[in-house]
């Protein structure tokens, strides 16, 4: 099907991209003022820094920092001591780092199915997964929409089951249900965040963990870091070369030089999700004229806007989204799609059994949806040719 309009001219020359780091001088000044000293590259005092600043930002007692956001979700689940016998419940729609987390420590996921209007976790579908083996619940909060957590809590206190939280996607965002407890990070047992270029806030590449567990915390700090329990700081200061390996951990440490920039990024956090938000409310009412053709997902809480979602009614499209997504490319728009299930990967249908049809809802969905950019330094320009190419490419099937 070509959808190339105006003699194949695309609206764009350059493609934007649906994700972008935001770095500016400050941040730039940060990583320097660490190369410039030339003491710490690895672990140093601003590792430290840097967990402080977001224990202090979502109000928690504890974080551990990490390399990636797949490290900070095995750190996580590492806390649990799983074994093949154990199920951990997960949303099936998710970047498969969410699910791989839990078969790194020999569980087995056990897929949940989303909801159609937020695509969180439903949470009226968890009970019925539940058994004697289910140790946790894995929850994303998708696109930057924090899940329904009033319900989820009490499914997990029900049951006595761990509740993990991957907010890669929301950080910096306010749980509208829970007013005492103000930003995503405070609620579960243990939350997991992200801080690759295109997440909230970039380290480069980098995760952490926060919790109020202290028996998590120390844990979590010994399998960092090879599974030794006592680390140079405290060798430094006992004048002793002794140190112990008590666990099986693994190198999942951050260097000071990336913990930089996160501490220089999180003081801007709040503003760059203000403009995320404000992106969305753009789109949000330029697009309301087409809501018979496609629509933006229902948000029944403050979402950060990780990434901007839109739905299409391929019945009344008559096309594939596949048709549309390449149009929208063809025109100049980086868009992208989040995510394929998991249970539909090939590695997961082979080694752990699932199958077409376990979760409908999140099936239907993937064929339906489509990434639009959104990033806090999109100028107003950038914006509108959003709005206009998907308009034109709409208006072409419709016609």
């Amino acid at each position: 099907m070509k959808l190339a309009i105006n003699g194949g001219k695309p609206i764009r020359k350059n493609i934007l991209q649906y994700g972008k780091q935001t770095i500016d001088e400050s941040d730039k000044i940060a990583v320097m003022e660490v190369l410039n000293e030339n003491k710490y590259l690895t672990t140093g005092p601003r590792v430290k820094q840097f967990e402080d600043d977001i224990c202090k930002f979502v109000d928690v007692k504890y974080a551990v920092a990490v390399n990636n956001g797949t490290s900070a979700l095995h750190c996580a689940l590492s806390c649990l001591n799983l074994n093949k016998d154990d199920e951990v419940i997960v949303s099936c729609l998710s970047f498969v780092a969410s699910s791989n987390a839990i078969l790194y420590c020999g569980a087995k996921p056990i897929f949940c199915d989303i909801e159609e209007s937020t695509m969180n976790i439903d949470a009226n579908k968890i009970e019925e997964l539940i058994t004697n083996k289910t140790k946790a619940l894995l929850v994303v909060d998708f696109a930057g929409q924090p899940c329904n957590y009033h319900k989820i809590k009490k499914i997990t206190d029900k049951y006595n089951l761990i509740l993990i939280e991957d907010a890669a996607h929301s950080l910096g965002c306010r749980i509208n249900s829970c007013p005492h407890k103000p930003y995503v990070g405070s609620f579960a047992d243990l939350t997991t965040f992200s801080f690759h270029p295109v997440k909230n806030i970039t380290t480069c590449e980098g995760g952490m963990i926060v919790t109020n567990n202290k028996k998590y915390y120390n844990h979590m700090k010994s399998f960092r870091s090879h599974g030794i329990s006592i680390d140079y700081k405290q060798r430094e200061k006992s004048g002793s070369h002794y140190y112990e390996m008590t666990q099986l951990g693994y190198n999942y440490r951050i260097p000071d030089l990336l913990c930089a920039l996160g501490i220089n990024q999180l003081k801007r956090l709040p503003q760059w999700i203000n403009k995320r938000q404000e992106i969305a409310k753009i789109y949000d009412n330029a697009f309301k004229e087409y809501s018979e053709y496609f629509k933006p997902l229902t948000q029944k809480y403050e979402s950060a806007y990780h990434i901007y979602i839109i739905k299409l009614n391929l019945e009344k499209l008559k096309v594939s989204r596949d048709d549309i997504f390449k149009a929208l490319k063809a025109e100049g728009l980086g868009v992208n799609v989040h995510y394929m299930p998991i249970h539909l990967q090939p590695y997961y249908k082979e080694n752990i059994g699932t199958y077409e049809g376990l979760c409908p809802v999140s099936e239907d969905i993937y064929k339906r949806i489509i990434t639009l950019p959104i990033f806090p330094t999109l100028l107003d320009e950038d914006i509108e040719d959003v709005i206009t190419i998907v308009k034109k490419i709409i208006k072409y099937v419709i016609n």
